[in-house]
Protein backbone atom coordinates (compact mmCIF):
# COMPACT_ATOMS: atom_id res chain seq x y z
CA UNK A 1 0.00 0.00 0.00
CA UNK A 2 2.84 2.14 1.05
CA UNK A 3 1.05 4.07 4.00
CA UNK A 4 -0.67 2.47 7.17
CA UNK A 5 -3.70 1.47 5.64
CA UNK A 6 -5.27 1.40 9.07
CA UNK A 7 -5.19 5.30 8.71
CA UNK A 8 -6.70 6.30 5.47
CA UNK A 9 -9.39 8.28 5.68
CA UNK A 10 -12.98 6.74 4.69
CA UNK A 11 -16.06 9.22 4.99
CA UNK A 12 -14.68 11.81 7.36
CA UNK A 13 -12.93 8.82 9.61
CA UNK A 14 -10.10 6.72 8.94
CA UNK A 15 -10.49 2.58 8.55
CA UNK A 16 -9.80 1.89 11.63
CA UNK A 17 -11.91 4.22 13.55
CA UNK A 18 -14.83 3.21 11.29
CA UNK A 19 -14.23 -0.17 12.04
CA UNK A 20 -14.17 0.16 15.43
CA UNK A 21 -17.49 2.27 15.44
CA UNK A 22 -18.99 -0.60 13.51
CA UNK A 23 -18.49 -3.00 16.01
CA UNK A 24 -19.25 -0.82 18.82
CA UNK A 25 -22.74 -0.21 16.89
CA UNK A 26 -23.08 -3.66 16.79
CA UNK A 27 -22.88 -4.12 20.02
CA UNK A 28 -19.44 -6.22 20.78
CA UNK A 29 -17.92 -5.46 23.94
CA UNK A 30 -15.37 -5.66 24.72
CA UNK A 31 -13.76 -4.07 21.35
CA UNK A 32 -10.34 -4.98 21.27
CA UNK A 33 -8.09 -3.16 18.38
CA UNK A 34 -4.57 -5.44 17.94
CA UNK A 35 -2.30 -2.73 16.67
CA UNK A 36 1.53 -3.25 15.74
CA UNK A 37 4.16 -0.93 14.81
CA UNK A 38 1.66 1.98 14.74
CA UNK A 39 0.37 1.54 18.26
CA UNK A 40 0.73 5.58 19.01
CA UNK A 41 -1.06 6.51 16.08
CA UNK A 42 -3.89 3.81 16.06
CA UNK A 43 -4.63 5.26 19.88
CA UNK A 44 -4.69 8.52 18.83
CA UNK A 45 -6.84 7.76 16.24
CA UNK A 46 -9.00 5.92 18.84
CA UNK A 47 -8.94 8.14 21.26
CA UNK A 48 -12.85 8.58 22.97
CA UNK A 49 -13.76 5.53 22.22
CA UNK A 50 -14.73 2.80 24.82
CA UNK A 51 -11.48 0.14 22.89
CA UNK A 52 -8.98 -1.62 24.63
CA UNK A 53 -5.83 -1.59 22.46
CA UNK A 54 -3.22 -3.98 22.77
CA UNK A 55 -0.27 -4.50 21.22
CA UNK A 56 1.46 -7.30 19.41
CA UNK A 57 4.78 -7.04 19.66
CA UNK A 58 5.34 -9.98 17.15
CA UNK A 59 3.38 -8.59 14.67
CA UNK A 60 5.60 -8.97 11.67
CA UNK A 61 5.52 -12.58 12.44
CA UNK A 62 1.63 -12.56 10.61
CA UNK A 63 -1.90 -12.13 11.03
CA UNK A 64 -2.11 -15.31 12.95
CA UNK A 65 -0.14 -13.74 15.83
CA UNK A 66 -2.65 -10.71 16.02
CA UNK A 67 -5.50 -12.97 15.88
CA UNK A 68 -3.80 -14.58 19.09
CA UNK A 69 -2.97 -11.76 21.21
CA UNK A 70 -6.82 -10.65 20.07
CA UNK A 71 -8.07 -13.76 21.90
CA UNK A 72 -6.10 -13.47 24.62
CA UNK A 73 -6.95 -10.12 25.42
CA UNK A 74 -10.87 -11.23 25.47
CA UNK A 75 -10.05 -14.40 27.77
CA UNK A 76 -9.00 -11.55 30.02
CA UNK A 77 -11.10 -8.82 29.80
CA UNK A 78 -14.21 -10.74 29.92
CA UNK A 79 -13.83 -14.36 31.19
CA UNK A 80 -17.30 -14.90 30.62
CA UNK A 81 -17.24 -13.91 26.74
CA UNK A 82 -18.56 -16.79 24.47
CA UNK A 83 -17.48 -15.49 21.21
CA UNK A 84 -15.07 -13.33 19.70
CA UNK A 85 -15.71 -11.83 16.30
CA UNK A 86 -12.99 -10.90 14.18
CA UNK A 87 -12.97 -7.99 12.25
CA UNK A 88 -10.78 -6.24 10.06
CA UNK A 89 -10.17 -2.32 9.41
CA UNK A 90 -8.96 -2.53 5.63
CA UNK A 91 -13.06 -4.03 4.82
CA UNK A 92 -14.94 -0.63 4.89
CA UNK A 93 -18.12 -1.84 3.34
CA UNK A 94 -18.75 -4.18 6.40
CA UNK A 95 -21.59 -2.58 8.15
CA UNK A 96 -23.57 -2.46 11.57
CA UNK A 97 -26.24 -4.63 9.83
CA UNK A 98 -24.24 -6.93 8.90
CA UNK A 99 -22.33 -7.86 11.95
CA UNK A 100 -25.47 -8.24 13.84
CA UNK A 101 -26.96 -10.55 11.60
CA UNK A 102 -23.17 -12.64 11.81
CA UNK A 103 -23.83 -12.69 15.71
CA UNK A 104 -27.37 -13.96 15.70
CA UNK A 105 -26.59 -16.59 12.96
CA UNK A 106 -23.78 -18.03 15.45
CA UNK A 107 -26.51 -17.54 18.40
CA UNK A 108 -29.01 -19.53 16.07
CA UNK A 109 -26.20 -21.72 15.17
CA UNK A 110 -23.63 -22.58 17.73
CA UNK A 111 -21.57 -23.18 15.06
CA UNK A 112 -18.72 -20.53 14.01
CA UNK A 113 -19.84 -18.12 11.03
CA UNK A 114 -18.09 -16.88 8.46
CA UNK A 115 -18.96 -14.12 6.06
CA UNK A 116 -19.49 -15.68 2.02
CA UNK A 117 -18.20 -13.33 -0.62
CA UNK A 118 -16.58 -13.49 -4.08
CA UNK A 119 -16.83 -17.60 -3.75
CA UNK A 120 -15.01 -17.71 -0.46
CA UNK A 121 -15.27 -17.46 3.19
CA UNK A 122 -13.62 -15.27 5.46
CA UNK A 123 -13.85 -12.74 8.25
CA UNK A 124 -15.92 -11.18 9.48
CA UNK A 125 -16.06 -14.12 11.61
CA UNK A 126 -17.83 -14.84 15.04
CA UNK A 127 -15.97 -18.18 16.64
CA UNK A 128 -17.60 -19.19 20.04
CA UNK A 129 -15.46 -20.51 23.03
CA UNK A 130 -14.88 -24.13 21.87
CA UNK A 131 -12.62 -23.00 18.70
CA UNK A 132 -10.55 -20.45 20.65
CA UNK A 133 -8.06 -22.94 20.96
CA UNK A 134 -7.59 -23.74 17.10
CA UNK A 135 -7.52 -19.65 16.76
CA UNK A 136 -4.71 -19.52 19.30
CA UNK A 137 -2.96 -22.18 17.58
CA UNK A 138 -3.02 -20.78 14.32
CA UNK A 139 0.28 -20.67 12.36
CA UNK A 140 1.69 -17.04 12.78
CA UNK A 141 1.47 -16.25 8.86
CA UNK A 142 -1.91 -17.82 8.86
CA UNK A 143 -5.14 -15.72 9.21
CA UNK A 144 -8.24 -17.45 10.12
CA UNK A 145 -9.18 -18.22 6.45
CA UNK A 146 -7.83 -22.10 7.28
CA UNK A 147 -9.55 -22.46 9.75
CA UNK A 148 -12.60 -21.74 8.45
CA UNK A 149 -11.96 -24.21 5.57
CA UNK A 150 -10.98 -26.82 7.47
CA UNK A 151 -14.68 -26.16 9.40
CA UNK A 152 -16.27 -27.59 6.29
CA UNK A 153 -19.56 -28.61 7.58
CA UNK A 154 -19.17 -27.26 11.01
CA UNK A 155 -19.13 -24.08 9.60
CA UNK A 156 -22.35 -21.47 9.30
CA UNK A 157 -22.48 -18.85 6.45
CA UNK A 158 -23.71 -15.32 6.21
CA UNK A 159 -23.33 -14.01 2.77
CA UNK A 160 -22.46 -10.42 2.27
CA UNK A 161 -21.07 -9.85 -1.42
CA UNK A 162 -19.63 -6.19 -0.44
CA UNK A 163 -17.02 -7.70 2.01
CA UNK A 164 -14.58 -8.40 -1.12
CA UNK A 165 -14.10 -4.61 -1.10
CA UNK A 166 -10.61 -4.95 0.91
CA UNK A 167 -8.21 -2.24 0.76
CA UNK A 168 -4.69 -3.64 0.05
CA UNK A 169 -3.39 -1.50 -2.60
CA UNK A 170 -3.61 2.25 -3.82
CA UNK A 171 -5.84 1.52 -6.85
CA UNK A 172 -8.18 -0.38 -4.11
CA UNK A 173 -8.70 2.69 -2.39
CA UNK A 174 -9.12 4.89 -5.36
CA UNK A 175 -12.09 2.71 -6.32
CA UNK A 176 -13.53 2.76 -3.07
CA UNK A 177 -13.12 6.32 -2.83
CA UNK A 178 -14.96 6.55 -6.40
CA UNK A 179 -17.76 4.16 -5.14
CA UNK A 180 -18.28 5.24 -1.93
CA UNK A 181 -21.44 7.00 -0.77
CA UNK A 182 -21.27 10.42 0.49
CA UNK A 183 -21.30 10.98 4.42
CA UNK A 184 -24.42 13.10 5.70
CA UNK A 185 -23.17 16.92 6.82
Amino acid sequence: MGRPKQLLPYQGRTLVRHAAETALAAGCAPVVVVTGALHDELAAELRGLPVRLVQNKVWAAGMGTSIGVGVQAVEELAPDAAAVLLLLSDQPLVTTDFLRQLLQAWQQSGLPVATGYADTVGVPAVFGRMVWPQLLALPAEAGAKPLLQRLGDELGVVLFAAAATDVDTPEQYAALLAHAPQKPE
